[in-house]
């Protein structure tokens, strides 16, 4: 009885740890998605430096014209999978000329273009058709990388969204957009060791680089960047994630430890009862 009881007492301290862990887990969860419903952007920017920022889960509008160049921005952290999709609303077909490719493409913060791993970047829509679908989904987003390779690392992904096979009259028709990026968890079995900074570019306005003014001015400025950088005063393409780039302390990893301590009180406890040998009440036997 005492080993039976001594069982239930792990069982429900494993319990009570696993639903510690996971309660602050799903409540953050729950906070987030209730923050990305409203907010989001009608806009889009029309190259890097003037991307428009989008959180994950926002599905983001913009009005345009066919041949621009839409940016958007939202962060990746590591462990985190990017997925990218997009919806055009063409012009009517009576006032187009022919067919036309849309391209989706994702940068990194240092803009080098990342390949898809999955989906559809690039699709051709008939003259007749009245909407088209582009999709891209990235590579695990890692915490370190080679210098020479081109792995997706935690930071600001840019978004492009343009037209690139089109007949010439149908330049300048008006398109809605719609992109909504996501960036669901790859689990704990997908980790990997290492920190870098993010990739998540600073915004710095002023004179254009190379002219003499703003060589003067380096010298006397990186001092106050450097102290602003740290408390957050200096702009940068995307805002850190509220669980940093860590992809937050939560992982399947916290399930699969306490089921493993669950499993090593069960065998401690079946060892000492199977090894303890025969207990005597009271006095030992004449003969023993």
């Amino acid at each position: 009885m005492r080993a039976l009881r001594t069982v239930g007492a792990a069982l429900t301290l494993c319990a009570a740890a696993w639903l510690t862990a996971a309660v602050p887990a799903a409540a953050d969860g729950t906070d987030s998605a209730a923050d990305k419903k409203g907010g989001a952007p009608t806009e889009a920017g029309t190259n890097f430096r003037t991307a428009t920022e989008i959180k994950p889960g926002q599905r983001a509008t913009a009005a345009a014209s066919t041949g621009d160049y839409l940016y958007w921005v939202f962060p990746a952290a590591a462990g985190q999978i990017p997925k990218v999709e997009a919806e055009l609303k063409l012009p009517d077909a009576a006032s187009r000329h022919g067919s036309a490719t849309w391209q989706l493409d994702v940068y990194d913060g240092l803009r080098r273009h990342q390949p898809c791993a999955s989906g559809t970047p690039a699709h051709r829509a008939a003259q007749q058709d009245g909407s088209v679908t582009v999709s891209c989904t990235l590579r695990q987003v890692r915490s370190w990388s080679e210098r020479w390779a081109n792995d997706p690392l935690q930071g600001a992904y840019y978004v492009r969204l343009t037209v690139v096979d089109l007949p010439a009259e149908d330049l300048g028709l008006p398109i809605d957009a719609e992109v909504e990026a996501s960036v669901p968890e790859a689990g704990g079995a997908h980790a990997d060791g290492g920190d870098v900074t993010p990739l998540n570019p600073v915004l710095r306005s002023g004179t254009a680089p190379g002219t003499d003014s703003e060589s003067s001015g380096d010298a006397s400025s990186d001092s106050a960047d450097s102290a602003d950088d740290k408390d957050g005063g200096i702009p940068h393409a995307v805002a850190e994630p509220e669980d940093d780039w860590g992809s937050g302390w939560w992982s399947d990893r916290w399930v699969w430890t306490v089921i493993g301590a669950a499993l090593a009180a069960l065998a401690g406890v079946g060892g000492y009862t199977l090894t303890r040998g025969p207990r005597f009440p009271g006095r030992p036997p004449n003969d023993a």
